[in-house]
């Protein structure tokens, strides 16, 4: 009986606990889907944003989607699913940028992350607002002294041209920091950067078809690259 006694009560607690949890994240959500309109306009307006989704070519677009979210247009802010798409998506991105005053990597934040970009940005943000905030505020390293923030300023900061300039290679190159933008930067590890770059080329022709979830680098990297990246996101096994 006092075995039975124990057991019914911390089953009591756990479910207790379950339930402080369960509604710590709703309130989270609905906070998140209250704040969204005023956020979004606010980051909307700012003096950044300069480029818009019609200025990238359908290849540009194909091939940034290709990389960073293949399944973009169809997933509802969440994609566990799609080969080569990672753990976060671009609405995920967005809510590490906007919903946050300091993101660290854990899983909790990892499930504020997703529980904000499924039920309150992706439903109230279309995609076309989504992909616009997007490229105009991804980081994308440093370079000459300066943080590099949107495929406008990287075109300008790494390679002195406005965007519409760029060549492809040039475009795939920036393409290829976002996901590590120390690892791949183009002024400090371009060998790195330059092979991300090969890889990527392949994936966007068809050439190179992704694996599993997590295949995001297109194959094997060599130890020094590998160098500061998070292990959730670097698998050979997969490979």
């Amino acid at each position: 009986m006092k075995i039975l006694a124990v057991i019914s009560k911390m089953f009591l607690i756990f479910i207790g606990i379950v339930l402080l949890i369960s509604g710590y994240y709703i309130v989270i959500v609905v906070k998140a889907r209250t704040e969204t309109p005023a956020i979004i306009k606010k980051a909307l307006n700012k003096e950044n944003i300069t480029l818009k989704v019609e200025n990238l070519s359908q290849w540009q677009l194909n091939a940034l989607l290709a990389v960073e979210d293949p399944n973009f247009y169809k997933h509802q802010g969440v994609d566990l699913k799609t080969p080569g798409a990672g753990i976060t998506t671009i609405t995920q991105a967005l809510v590490k940028i906007y919903y946050f005053d300091k993101f660290k990597p854990g899983f909790f934040a990892k499930l504020k992350q997703t529980l904000i970009a499924r039920f309150a940005l992706d439903p109230l943000v279309s995609k076309n607002d989504q992909l616009k905030l997007f490229i105009n505020n991804v980081y994308l390293g440093k370079a000459r002294d300066k943080q590099v923030y949107g495929l406008e300023n990287a075109a300008e900061l790494y390679y002195h041209k406005k965007f519409r300039r760029l060549t492809e290679n040039e475009y795939l190159s920036i393409v290829a920091m976002i996901i590590a933008p120390n690892n791949f930067n183009i002024l400090t590890k371009p060998a790195a950067n330059a092979e991300r770059t090969k890889r990527i080329k392949k994936v966007v022709s068809g050439e190179y078809k992704p694996k599993h979830l997590m295949d995001i680098y297109y194959g094997l990297l060599d130890k020094e690259t590998q160098k500061g990246l998070a292990p959730v996101s670097y698998l050979p096994s997969i490979y």
